[in-house]
C-alpha cells in the first residue's frame, strides 16, 4: 500500500512546490495504478508537482520528437452524421490553413488503418470493441502512437487559437479533471488547480480527449497494450472507461509518472490547465439521447 499521508507531505507544500529531493513514488509498488483509490490519489497529486529547480534528468540528453500537425477525428459511421456533429467538425477545418492534415475514421476506416499498422492483436481487439465509442478510443491509441498527432472528440468545437501552444514542445498534452461523486458534477478547470481543493469523495483521472504527442509515446504504447490485453480477455462485456477509454489512459500515465519519477527524470507530458478555452464540449446534441452514446449503451 502507498503511505498517502507520507505523499501528501512529500508533494503538498504551503506553496505547491516541492522541497524535497527524496523521489515522491518511493512507496508506491508497481502495479499500484489498476487501484482506483490509489490511482485517483497520485493523479492529484501530479497534478501539482512541481519539479525541483535545476533537476538533471536524462531526458534532456534525449530530444522529444515533434508532434505532427495532424487532426484525428472519428465518427463510426459517415453515412449518419448528424447535423450538429457535422457543426463541431467544420469548426476544425480553418486548421488546414495552418498547415494541418485532416485526418477523418469511421468503423471502416479504422478497421483497414489498424490492419495495415498492427498485427493480429489489435486488429481482434479492435473488432471486439462493442460501441463505437469504444472504437474511437482504441483508434486515436493506435494512430497516435504509430504515427503521432492531434486527436479531439467530434462533440468538440473550436473556440480559439489557444492550441498552437500544444505545439511549443514534444511532451504528450492531456487533460486532467475530477468528478465529484456526491454533486454528481465535475469539477471547474479553475478549482482543480487550487491546492487547498477538498480530496474526499472526488476522483482525480485524466481524460483521453484531447491527446496531443509525437509518435512512439510510451504513454500511449502503456494505454494501447493494456486494452488491447482487456479486450483479449476474459470479460464478454468489458466496461468502457475503464478498458479503452479514461481509466485506461489514466492507468498508462500513472505507471509511467511513477517510472518517471523513481529515475529521477522530468514529466513527458503536461497536463492541460484549461482545455475549455480552447474547445467547447457541446452537451446538448442530438446522439445523445440514443445509443449512440456509450453512456446508453446498455439501457436498452
Amino acid at each position: 500500500m502507498i503511505d498517502l499521508s507520507a505523499l501528501e507531505d512529500a508533494i503538498l507544500q504551503p506553496d505547491s512546490q516541492v522541497q524535497t529531493d527524496t523521489p515522491i513514488m518511493d512507496t508506491c509498488p508497481p502495479g499500484f495504478e489498476e487501484s482506483d483509490e490509489l490511482r485517483s490519489a497520485f493523479i492529484r497529486d501530479i497534478t501539482l508537482y512541481v519539479p525541483p529547480p535545476n533537476q538533471p534528468s536524462s531526458l534532456s540528453a534525449r530530444p522529444l520528437k515533434k508532434i505532427p500537425r495532424t487532426l484525428i477525428r472519428y465518427w463510426h459511421d459517415p453515412s449518419d452524421l448528424p447535423d450538429d456533429v457535422r457543426d463541431c467538425l467544420s469548426s476544425w477545418e480553418r486548421l488546414a490553413e495552418e498547415g494541418f492534415e485532416l485526418r477523418m475514421f469511421c468503423d471502416k476506416t479504422a478497421l483497414a488503418y489498424i490492419g495495415e499498422q498492427y498485427g493480429s492483436r489489435e486488429h481482434k481487439a479492435f473488432l471486439r470493441c462493442r460501441h463505437p465509442a469504444m472504437r474511437s478510443d482504441y483508434l486515436r491509441m493506435c494512430f497516435v502512437l504509430a504515427e503521432g498527432g492531434f486527436y479531439v472528440d467530434a462533440d468538440d468545437a473550436l473556440l480559439g487559437d489557444g492550441w498552437k501552444d500544444m505545439f511549443n514542445d514534444g511532451r504528450l498534452k492531456v487533460q486532467p479533471l475530477c468528478y465529484d461523486i456526491p454533486t454528481g458534477q465535475m469539477i471547474s478547470a479553475a478549482e482543480l488547480w487550487r491546492v487547498d481543493l477538498p480530496t474526499n469523495g472526488r476522483i482525480f483521472y485524466l481524460n483521453n480527449n484531447p491527446i496531443a504527442a509525437p509518435p512512439g509515446h510510451p504513454v500511449l504504447q502503456r494505454a494501447l497494450t493494456r486494452a488491447t490485453n482487456r479486450l483479449l480477455g476474459f470479460d464478454p462485456l468489458p466496461e468502457i472507461q475503464s478498458t479503452t477509454g479514461p481509466g485506461n489512459f489514466t492507468a498508462a500515465l500513472a505507471a509511467h509518472a511513477r517510472d518517471l519519477l523513481a529515475a529521477g527524470d522530468l514529466f513527458d507530458f503536461e497536463l492541460l490547465r484549461d482545455w475549455g478555452a480552447i474547445a467547447e464540449t457541446r452537451w446538448h446534441l442530438s446522439y445523445r439521447g440514443d445509443s449512440r452514446n456509450w453512456r446508453n449503451m446498455d439501457s436498452n
